[in-house]
């Protein structure tokens, strides 16, 4: 076993003789998803400085794309909350940095594991639900697994759940399918010294770069937090929203 595929399939609970797939992480995920999280924590740190410098650019920036991220959950929503914010646009943060993360050298995007993926489905989902309860109750919750008969109750129970698999899956095959063709690019002009020219030259390795490894990760990051928001949105139709702003 290379030590590559020992980090891949790091058991932590090896010492307790315990060796099942389930108890296994892989120690490359965990390690790139950690270093995301000290580069957002650095940026927001950095963007709240900027935020008192009312006149430069960054500060324009910031505050257009959070206005920007405000207006969208109020479209979409009907009114502004901003604890629904907050969700989206952290969701929206965390997995661009994840999308994004292997134009640095020597990472891998954390979400090209389904592991990665099915967690944000899994929060976004949860989440989803949880407000829908608060907002409309219990008994219309469970009703909606009734309609339009009660036999249907099984259908409807997994095509609720089948969400989970359909935005967490989406995230997973899109990132994880672009990263497949970025390695098979590098190993086609790889020990070819005319094709790394013309790439080189031609500016074939950058524009692959930045469209598998920023404009994808972009547009992925942007489809999740609309599906997160559009769920959010009809588990919320129902709801008179009192005191928002």
């Amino acid at each position: 076993m290379t030590e590559l595929e020992v980090l891949e399939q790091w058991n932590p609970f090896a010492w307790l003789g315990l060796d099942y797939t389930f108890l296994k992480f892989n120690l490359v995920t965990i390690l790139n998803t950690w270093f995301i999280i000290g580069l957002l924590t650095i940026l927001l740190i950095v963007c709240r400085l900027y935020l008192n410098k009312k006149q430069s650019v960054l500060y324009y920036l910031i505050t257009s794309v959070i206005n920007s991220f405000m207006d969208l959950v109020t479209q979409t929503l009907g009114f502004f909350a901003y604890n629904h914010f907050l969700l989206v646009f952290s969701l929206f943060l965390f997995i661009l940095f994840c999308n994004c993360i292997s134009v640095i050298p020597w990472t891998t995007e954390p979400t090209q594991d389904i592991n990665t993926a099915l967690a944000f489905g899994l929060i976004a989902f949860f989440y989803k639900e949880y407000q829908g309860i608060k907002a409309n109750g219990f008994r219309v919750y469970i009703q909606e697994f009734l309609e339009p008969f009660f036999i249907m109750f099984p259908v409807n129970l997994i095509g609720h759940f089948s969400k989970i698999i359909s935005i967490s899956f989406r995230l997973f095959g899109n990132i994880f399918g672009g990263a497949i063709i970025m390695e098979l690019y590098k190993g086609l002009i790889a020990g070819s010294l005319l094709l790394e020219l013309i790439g080189l030259l031609t500016g074939l390795n950058f524009i692959i770069l930045l469209f598998f490894g920023v404009f994808e990760g972009l547009i992925q990051a942007f489809v999740f937090a609309m599906l997160t928001l559009t769920y959010l949105s009809l588990a919320l139709q129902k709801d008179e929203p009192a005191g928002a702003t």
